[in-house]
């Protein structure tokens, strides 16, 4: 094809992979020496209308095309750092197993386990309105995850007595099925990563969630082809996360998950390095990460995404999140969908008010529902 290059080529078939839900496993495990981030170097975060032809030679992204070619190397570079996403290998059948189930009212809240992988089975309560049984029109379904707290999911689905938090209840409430899964090494779910082939906690959950939205849509009660993502700190990052490898995900909630790793702490990223998150950005200067919250950001679009972004949040910094929503804006303008992309500053410490779930549900309903035949 004239004008055609590797890159191209690649992210064309990474973007049908990923539409497909199957993102094709490296062959080489990803690390800060391997060659392909020499698609990544050198190019600004803060302009992501530029990928590279070859390396060394930058050039606008004047088509969707060339920008699939800029994602495919973003996400590259997020392998480099998280481990390489899991693939066909892992996809075993889910083999859900029941635990216990409870009439709360208007929904059912049902605890069980599934397989994400072999050797791996996931805690997670599923919540299904009573409206979805008997009706004839399926349910949209919602990932609800939980923020860093000792009692993991039960958070999210009412149970851990923090009202602001309780998104999966009101979720239910209004008609969605939930599925809120555990976070690894949080509560009690501790898979053994290294026996596992992972490098990073952050690479487990995200698999943990493509296989939950696997699980979701098997459900006969639930439309299994556009999906939404919730989440509050731990969360609300780990649902970008996801959504960034699995395009099912049609909308993202983002809570007082994120500033950009060069506004973090002032600076002192050790928070990210921990085990359940990634061990190797120590490996790397700030400056010299492979990535960043504004590629996340663009790789989303043009897909919906809601940030709660509270001023007084001393974890997350607010100016900084709108420096990050300003630069992936540039993806979401060449669309035609930059009000697709939104965030709210509401006057508060690192919290999910009441105010901010209530918007964060009217853009749930607008870009789920809508599709609703």
């Amino acid at each position: 094809m004239p004008g055609s290059h590797p890159l191209r080529f690649y992210a064309w078939k990474s973007w049908l992979a990923l539409c497909c839900g199957a993102w094709p496993v490296a062959h080489a495990s990803p690390s800060p020496a391997t060659s392909e981030l020499r698609w990544s170097r050198g190019l600004a975060r803060t302009n992501l209308l530029v990928f590279q032809i070859h390396p060394g030679q930058a050039a606008p992204v004047r088509t969707l095309r060339d920008w699939q070619a800029r994602r495919a190397a973003i996400l590259i570079a997020a392998q480099a750092v998280m481990g390489p996403l899991p693939g066909k290998e892992k996809r075993c059948p889910l083999d859900v197993r029941l635990e216990q189930e409870t009439d709360c009212g208007s929904y059912l809240r049902r605890f069980l386990t599934y397989a994400s992988e072999p050797g791996s089975r996931v805690p997670a309560y599923l919540l299904i309105p009573k409206s979805a049984l008997g009706n004839r029109r399926r349910a949209r379904g919602v990932l609800c995850l939980h923020q860093t707290h000792s009692l993991g999911q039960k958070v999210v689905v009412g149970l851990g007595h923090s009202p602001n938090d309780e998104y999966g209840v009101e979720l239910a409430e209004r008609g969605y099925v939930c599925l809120a899964p555990a976070y690894p090494l949080l509560a009690n779910y501790a898979p053994d990563l290294q026996r596992l082939g992972y490098r990073s906690g952050t690479m487990k959950a995200i698999w943990d969630n493509i296989r939950g939205l696997d699980l979701l849509a098997s459900l006969p009660f639930v439309r299994p082809e556009a999906f939404g993502a919730i989440g509050h700190s731990l969360g609300g990052h780990n649902a970008i996360f996801t959504a960034v490898f699995d395009q099912r995900l049609q909308v993202v909630v983002s809570s007082c998950g994120f500033d950009s790793f060069q506004d973090y702490m002032d600076g002192n990223i050790q928070g990210w390095t921990s085990d359940r998150y990634m061990p190797r950005l120590r490996e790397y200067p700030r400056t010299e990460i492979p990535f960043d919250f504004p590629e996340l950001l663009g790789a989303l679009a043009p897909r919906a995404c809601f940030i709660n972004a509270p001023r007084g949040d001393t974890n997350f910094k607010w100016r900084s999140v709108d420096r990050v929503v300003a630069v992936a804006r540039q993806v979401y303008r060449l669309y035609g969908a930059a009000q697709n992309l939104s965030v709210e500053h509401p006057d508060c410490g690192h919290q999910f008010p009441e105010a901010m779930r209530e918007e964060a549900y009217r853009v749930l309903d607008a870009h789920l529902r809508q599709r609703q035949p």
